[in-house]
This record gives structure tokens, sequence and C-alpha cells, in this order.
């Protein structure tokens, strides 16, 4: 690492939020020496709570997140927000940098916002903005919340980013709702009804009701923030359980584990609010604070995190020998040469592909011959 870079690093481990936005920078524009740079911020990282918001667009998430940054400052903790946007289809860079619908915390420098460009990744995330949450969390961010582009069951990716993941959906969205089926469960710790006090609201939290009791084999129900003597959680008491025994708890053990496997599960209660009023901002904190618990008590916390670390390995391998592979292959004159072989009968893609894979394989061969 060079010593501009250490200074900077120095600058951002200090607290400077201008050395904070030149390193993401560096790290979307994945600068000369990027790398050297973000694998020194592991060691200052790992104390950041990282909550992921996804959704279907026109569910109301920018919004969400405002309310939910405002309500953190509240409370007394520093706030960074990554919000990926479409990219620009002319330089690759957020669209939708503005944020317009984030101005609740404008000059609150311990709200740290970000727009970055979702460069065409799955989900809208990318591993530039995997980096940029590891640079907010190395900087001391008690909370730092990934708000993705809103393209529905794509948004998987947020789950190797996040601790926790919230998925949006609008009121009276049941062809939404059908649409999500597929992989919602998969990808939600906390389900919300957004826009809650609009028509339609109450079938939304019934359709999702059920989904999460076909998908878990449990029931989970109340009548949400519209009835009587509601905490806006569905399937939830107030500490964040699920159930309907005298304890708060469904279909547990007097140790707190679900079902008969003697394994812990989590059931996504589901959250009413009105982002633009504030309400239900308090109850979804305490739904995020009640699966923060469950991760932790059940171990499920380490599991996530060194998944996604096997994500982040898995993924700088294939870009780096993916580089190597480029180099090769102009080396033998580019793709469009090795084509226009196999268009003329020369060779066919298979052998190419060894061929250019040949080297490598050497060299990972002499390495481990090596190491015995």
């Amino acid at each position: 690492m060079t010593g501009d870079d250490e200074a900077l690093l120095a600058a951002l481990l200090d607290g400077d939020h201008r050395a904070l936005a030149r390193v993401i920078s560096r790290i979307e524009d994945r600068a000369p020496g990027h790398r050297e740079l973000v694998s020194a911020l592991y060691e200052h990282a790992g104390g950041a709570e990282v909550i992921g918001i996804t959704g279907s667009p026109g569910a109301g998430k920018s919004t969400l997140v405002d309310k939910l940054a405002e309500r953190y400052r509240e409370r007394g903790e520093t706030v960074g927000v990554i919000a990926i946007d479409p990219s620009s289809p002319y330089t690759g860079g957020a669209v939708l940098g503005d944020r317009i619908r984030m101005a609740s915390t404008v000059g609150d420098m311990d709200v740290f916002v970000r727009s970055m460009s979702a460069r065409g990744s799955l989900g809208g995330l990318s591993t530039a903005t995997a980096d940029a949450v590891k640079a907010m969390d190395a900087f001391g961010k008690d909370r730092i919340v990934v708000e993705t582009v809103g393209a529905g069951q794509n948004e998987i990716d947020v789950v190797r980013t996040a601790d926790t993941v919230a998925v949006l959906v609008p009121p009276g969205s049941g062809d939404t709702v059908q649409t999500l089926k597929a992989g919602i469960l998969e990808i939600a710790d906390v389900l919300v009804v957004n826009k809650a006090d609009r028509p339609g609201a109450d079938r939304t939290v019934q359709e999702l009701s059920e989904m999460i009791e076909l998908g878990h084999g449990s029931a989970t129900g109340s009548t949400g923030h519209h009835g009587p003597g509601s905490t806006g959680h569905h399937g939830v008491d107030e500490d964040g359980h699920h159930g309907t025994d005298e304890d708060g708890h469904h279909g547990v053990d007097e140790d707190g584990h679900h079902g008969t496997d003697g394994a812990e599960a989590w059931l996504p209660p589901i959250v009413e609010t009105v982002a633009t009023d504030g309400e239900g901002i308090d109850e979804l904190l305490d739904a995020f604070g009640a699966h923060r618990e469950h991760l932790e008590r059940s171990g499920a916390l380490a599991d996530r995190r060194r998944r996604r670390y096997v994500e982040e390995i898995t993924t700088l391998l294939r870009e780096d020998v993916h580089g190597l592979l480029e180099a090769e292959l102009d080396g033998a004159g580019g793709l469009e040469a090795l084509a226009e072989s196999v268009r003329r009968g020369e060779t066919d893609p298979y052998t190419v592909a060894a061929d250019a894979l040949a080297p490598v394989e050497e060299c990972l061969t002499e390495l481990d011959a090596r190491s015995r």
C-alpha cells in the first residue's frame, strides 16, 4: 500500500468523512491499489450491524430508509446508508444520486449516505458494494443500511451483504406477492407492508401470512397496527417472539427451539408501516433487534458471515482468473480471432477453453508439487 493510501486509511479510521468518501470512490472505480486498501480495512471492521432493505419498485424503500436513519440517530447511533441505484447506460454511475426522498437527515454528518451504481450485477449488488460496507464498518458506523434497486426476486444478492434483510411489499400487490413467492421466504428475515394506510393492506398481510404458513408449516397472524392493541407485528409478541402461548412462542420448547428437530428456526414477522408518517418504525426496529438476538443466540450470525466470506473469496477468484484468461486469449489473437477459427472449422470452443486454461492448470500443479 502506498504512502498516500496509508494516510487515507489513517484519516478514515480517525473519523474523517471526506476520507471515507474518497475510499468508497476508489472502491467503486476499482482504482489501482484499492484491493490493498480494502484488505487493510478488515482488521478494523466487524462491529456494525448491516440491514438490507429490498422489495418491489414503488414500495417506498427510500422513504423507509430515511425514517430508519432518523430513528437510529434519535437513539444516538451513527448510520451509513448505501443506496444501490440503476446504472446509467452511458457512464455506469448511479442515476438517482440525489436521493431526493431521503431528506430528513440532510446536514447530519453522523448519517453518511452514498449512492452506488448497480453495475449490472444480480440484485443490484456488486463486489464494490460489499467493500463499501466494509469501509463504513471500519469507519465506525453503528448501523449500515443497504437499499437495493428493487427488481423483485433477483434481490437475493442482498443476503450476501446484510445480517438482516427486510423485504417491502406495497399493499394491494397480489400479483407482486405471487411473483416474489418463489424466493421471498429465502430472502426475507422481516416482511414489511409499507403504505399500510392504503386499501388492500390487510389482504397483502393475509397473503404474506399464508406464504409463511405454507413455507414453514406453522401459522402466524394478528391484526397488525390496524387492529386494537396491536404492535404492528404479525406472529410476534412485543419482544419479537413468534407464537401463541403465554410466552409469545409458537411451537417452541423450553429451550426456545422451534419444531421437533431441536434446530432453532426463525419465522419472518410481518410489520406494517407508514413510512411517510414514521408509523411502525419502532416496531420494525424491534423486529430487527429480535432477529439479531436470534442470530447471536443460535450461532446463525457466524454461519451467515462465513457464507458471505465464501462468496467474497469465490467472486475475487473468479475475477482474477477471468483477468488471467483474458490476457492469455489476447496473446492468442483475441476472442474474435479464435471465434473465426471455430467458424472455419479449425477448432471448437471446448478446445479453445482447454488451451487457455492449460497454463493456469500447469501453474497450480507446480505450486501443489512444491507445497508437498
